[in-house]
């Protein structure tokens, strides 16, 4: 089969793995905006393919068979491209995102919101020393309701924007234990994330539990209409394998 993942999470590298290994031709398409990505095994591509037309172009141009969608739970534009692109080239598309963390016990406690700007007016109601832990795309929505919090922001990649004087910034990749995270959440008061799921980054919230931090967290959007999503490598690499022809 002739599988392109669209990658840049664990599950597609996961799931790149497991399809070399069947003997597929994979390329994982990385759209490159992290300046050092861990890498899938196969070909990999980088950058975009210019939205919903050249997508389709390149579909058709390169005979694309299935593709898997394994885009970060937060990647909208990137999984509606996708969507639309396969139904015009007519190639069968799957979504692979790993479960989010509403079923934790504590997630009913959570102040759940919609987007990154109500998450900054309500975290500027909770604290005075919030951790923020959204990425670097989205931290300009917060400088304005927080700019005057002693921030601590916590990204991969530097910031494209400047940050205000009182905050901190931290640049590390996870995945991060209970240890470290205790150490950097030892002075915050609220700690800001988004339902990313996965382990790689859940410590934060047992720290949070354990400390009584209260947590805001963005709610994932709803996936394209119609297109079927699984929620681990395995039962991915099933679906690849009912679409080869008999």
């Amino acid at each position: 089969m002739k599988v392109l993942v669209l990658g840049g999470t664990r599950e597609a590298r996961d799931l790149a793995g497991r399809l070399v290994e069947d003997g597929d031709s994979v390329v994982t398409s990385l759209a490159g905006r992290v300046a050092r990505p861990r890498l899938p095994v196969g070909d990999v591509r980088v950058g975009g393919f210019g939205g919903v037309q050249g997508l389709t172009e390149h579909l058709r141009a390169e005979r694309v068979q299935v593709v898997v969608d394994a885009t970060h739970p937060f990647a909208e534009g990137i999984s509606a491209n996708a969507a639309a692109a396969c139904r015009a080239a007519g190639v069968p598309l799957l979504r692979l995102e790993r479960p989010g963390w509403s079923g934790r016990p504590e997630a009913a406690d959570w102040h759940w919101v919609d987007d990154h700007d109500e998450a900054a007016r309500v975290t500027a109601t909770l604290g005075r020393r919030p951790f923020l832990t959204i990425g670097r795309q989205s931290l300009h929505r917060f400088v304005g309701p927080l700019r005057d919090h002693a921030c601590v922001v916590r990204v991969v990649d530097p910031p494209e924007i400047e940050l205000p004087g009182a905050w901190t910034l931290l640049q590390s990749r996870g995945p991060y234990t209970l240890e470290h995270e205790r150490e950097v959440m030892a002075d915050v008061d609220v700690l800001v994330t988004k339902d990313s799921g996965g382990d790689h980054t859940e410590a934060k919230l047992d720290v949070a539990r354990a400390l009584g931090v209260p947590v805001v967290i963005v709610r994932r959007a709803a996936g394209p209409e119609g297109v079927t999503a699984v929620g681990d490598a395995g039962d991915a690499r099933a679906w690849v394998r009912a679409q080869a022809p008999r």
